[in-house]
């Protein structure tokens, strides 16, 4: 069975150690890599960009995350910014990516399904009720969801 890859985009100590520890508990994730900002992040995935680099670890040799977990109030580059590289980008463009943050805003919703997210969602404050979100969110996305095939270059 093919390892499952997840990508937590989260720049918050506290919220990735939470999102973790309920990962842990409820998830058929192999592999769970942490990338504390968008630049990270785009690090990761090998997108090229002219933005100052952060000296983060690349995704394991040509594999790439089944799942991004992403957090939209990071520095340097925020999620929106984040999600506008990863569409661009034929390689990433099909990863599903889904939104969780704290915010309430009507527009950062309205944005991130424009940008493309597959998924919004707000972080519950309670660790039960988050850890309920973490396990939904794997059983649909790693079980019931039928991903994009891989896009395969001059077909």
């Amino acid at each position: 069975m093919k390892k499952k890859r997840l990508l937590l985009v989260e720049d918050n100590p506290d919220d990735e150690l939470l999102t973790r520890r309920a990962l842990k508990k409820h998830s058929e994730f192999n592999c769970v890599d942490v990338a504390s900002d968008g630049v990270e992040a785009l690090e990761y995935l090998s997108i090229e960009t002219n933005l100052p680099a952060s000296g983060a670890n690349k995704a394991v040799a040509g594999s790439l995350p089944d799942l991004i977990l992403l957090d939209l109030k990071m520095p340097r580059l925020n999620g929106h910014e984040f999600l506008r590289y990863v569409r661009a980008n034929p390689r990433t463009a099909y990863i599903p990516v889904i939104i969780l943050t704290t915010s309430n805003e009507e527009k950062d919703i309205l944005v991130s399904y424009e940008l493309g997210a597959n998924s919004f969602l707000r972080k519950p404050v309670d660790f039960l009720d988050f850890s309920k979100v973490i396990e939904q969110v794997s059983h649909y996305w790693l079980e019931l969801n039928i991903p994009s095939p891989p896009i395969v270059a001059n077909q």
